[in-house]
């Protein structure tokens, strides 16, 4: 079976492309951050009849990201998915936010998917695929409005981060995404989004899935559009 690490996966969006791929007929690890507290991951590692497995990470600790990347090798994954993600406070303008939540929400964000991502690109097979949650709200060419500073500047810094990292040749020859899901009904999102969890995941993992034939990275939405840097 084709298998996946979905970094991010206790609820939201990363639950529901963990569960699309195993109602696909993949294998997949989820992360979750809170060793002690039963979530829905757990509940779908129930279900699935041995094809979930569920692992404990905090992105913002690198020993446990070491730990997990040890814990994983030597097995070889098909994806590797970083879906751990923060907002902040999205109503505060970026000379407004306090530095402890400026690093919290960019090392979040930023950092900390990509600390994974160096950590486990080599148990991802060659033909595979790395990619990361990122947002339309990116992209710099479409900030139009304003608002949601700091976690639009988190998400660009995502953005640059995974540029250079394809550019000094860490993807190996991979495919590398850059997933902008849309605004959807989350923790995240809010209850004014247009879009709901059910209906995004199957074109999210659609989109991840026919990625995996093109290497090299892409930006792209939820129709596998390209969203502008």
């Amino acid at each position: 079976m084709p298998t996946a690490v979905i970094v991010g996966a206790s609820r939201g969006l990363g639950l529901a492309m963990a569960g699309e791929l195993v109602e696909r007929g993949w294998d997949v690890v989820g992360t979750v951050r809170d060793r002690g507290t039963r979530t829905p991951l757990h509940d779908l590692a129930d279900r699935a009849d041995g094809t979930v497995r569920v692992e404990c990470l905090d992105v913002n600790d690198p020993e446990q990201i070491a730990a997990l990347r040890d814990r994983l090798a030597p097995s070889m994954f098909d994806v590797l998915f970083v879906n751990a993600g923060t907002a902040g406070d999205a109503g505060s303008a970026i000379g407004s936010v306090s530095t402890e939540e400026f690093i919290e929400v960019m090392a979040t964000n930023a950092l900390g998917p990509m600390r994974v991502i160096e950590a486990m690109a080599d148990l991802v097979a060659p033909a595979g695929l790395i990619g990361a949650m990122s947002s339309g709200q990116g992209s710099i060419t479409n900030n139009t409005r304003g608002m949601r500073e700091l976690y639009r500047g988190s998400k660009a810094a995502l953005n640059m981060f995974m540029r250079g990292y394809a550019a000094r040749g860490g993807d190996g020859g991979r495919a590398l995404l850059l997933l902008a899901p849309g605004w959807i009904r989350t923790d995240l999102g809010g209850p004014d989004a247009p879009f709901s969890i059910e209906e995004s995941a199957p074109l999210l993992v659609e989109v991840l899935l026919a990625k995996m034939d093109r290497p090299g990275l892409e930006y792209l939405d939820r129709n596998g559009a390209t969203v502008p840097w």
